[in-house]
């Protein structure tokens, strides 16, 4: 057997089915959690949604989800792949090596060297080092609050992302970051807000490495400071929809007990941005439960008895949204460490994908998920992970 075998190519795209929509659902979301290089996992999950003729209706992301989800809302379906492949191969086109090992040391040394490769000198297209170290600028410069400067970011956004497009609401789009003065989490919405490339920009921006942007008069950092999925914003926002929820996330809440130092600095990133994914579908369920409660209640009242307000909450509640949430979360390798999120080889960037693309069709063998819920049953959720296929 050969000790070095060749990357892994990109799947060849697929002809799209026609678009449709499965039973009872309004609206189709794609909710894109943040994790740096493995956000090439997210965009294989849309290239098998593409392929498989199921377009969202809205995308909510934050950090590289943001960067996604902007790519996709910001172009016509038939070109969203290919310029998610145009940003992928971009910011990873940085030779790392020819080869990739074979065996999980041999890889986990390769991966150790992309890594440092992205810690000195970045990635294309994505962000740089600053000239000048931020223990040495002087306090108060641009410098002196984060190692890297994304300029280069900025340039790739507005060649990849038709902003007119996307602020027209075609597809509904949505960036979470976090106010540095106030420490507020924020959405950038297109149904409230003009995106520009500073929206998408400071929904990435995760500190010290990555600098501060200012939107308007304020200053924002990374969303996932805060909360790592924007699966909140999307489900509050629901209105009477009925959706079909594809979250994404990059880290696993889940995982095996730590051997050794190597492990705990990875586990510790796991739980600190697999965020609040379970705890948002439980809160959904709960609240969905209390609204079936009073709704209940106020049936039972007569109208001429309540008052203006009651009488708008009886309406409100006389179509509650329902949700069924298909939860993808990326499985990590054995050779990956703690790194994983800034270790941007080309080699590991395609694995990502394809396990994006295999994990996405493997999903949709389940037809039955896809149908959203009626008769006030609230949220469903399914994993593909915690099943036998």
């Amino acid at each position: 057997m050969d000790i070095l075998q060749p990357s892994r190519p990109l799947p060849a795209l697929q002809p799209a089915r026609a678009p449709w929509r499965p039973a009872g659902c309004d609206n189709i979301a794609l909710v894109l959690q943040g994790g740096g290089a493995l956000g090439a996992y997210q965009a294989g999950i849309y290239q098998a949604l593409y392929e498989a003729g199921l377009q969202p209706d809205t995308v909510a992301g934050v950090s590289i989800g943001g960067i996604n989800a902007a790519i996709i809302a910001g172009n016509p379906p038939e070109r969203r792949v290919e310029q998610l492949r145009t940003f992928w191969e971009g910011i990873t086109a940085r030779p790392v090596s020819l080869f990739t090992p074979d065996g999980d040391f041999a890889r986990k040394a390769t991966n150790a060297w992309s890594s440092l490769l992205t810690t000195l000198l970045g990635q294309p297209g994505f962000f740089t080092p600053n000239k000048i170290s931020p223990w040495l600028s002087p306090r108060g410069t641009k410098t002196a609050t984060a190692f890297y400067d994304t300029t280069a970011l900025r340039e790739t956004l507005l060649r990849l992302v038709d902003f007119d497009l996307l602020n027209r609401g075609t597809v509904r789009y949505a960036a979470g970051a976090v106010n540095v003065l106030n420490g507020n989490f924020a959405y950038f919405d297109n149904t409230r807000t003009t995106i520009l490339p500073e929206h998408v920009m400071a929904s990435g921006a995760l500190p010290p490495a990555l600098p501060m942007v200012q939107v308007g008069t304020d200053y924002y950092w990374d969303g996932g400071l805060v909360s790592n999925t924007p699966l909140q914003h999307v489900l509050d926002n629901a209105a009477c929809l009925h959706m079909l929820v594809f979250q994404v996330d990059l880290f696993s809440a889940r995982g095996p007990l730590p051997r050794d130092m190597y492990d705990v600095l990875a586990r510790q990133k796991d739980i600190q941005y697999s965020s609040r994914t379970r705890f948002v579908t439980d809160y959904f369920r709960a609240k969905h439960d209390r609204d079936l409660l009073l709704k209940t209640l106020l049936a039972k009242i007569p109208d001429d008895q309540l008052n203006d307000d009651e009488r708008k909450l009886k309406a409100l509640l006389a179509n509650m949204p329902e949700a069924t949430i298909l939860e993808l979360i990326y499985q990590q390798a054995a050779y990956e460490t703690q790194a994983k999120d800034y270790e941007f080889s080309a080699a590991s960037m395609s694995e990502h994908w394809n396990s994006g693309y295999l994990d996405m069709q493997r999903t949709l063998r389940h037809r039955d998920w896809l149908t959203v819920p009626t008769g006030d049953s609230g949220v469903v959720v399914h994993d593909i992970h915690r099943v036998d296929d």
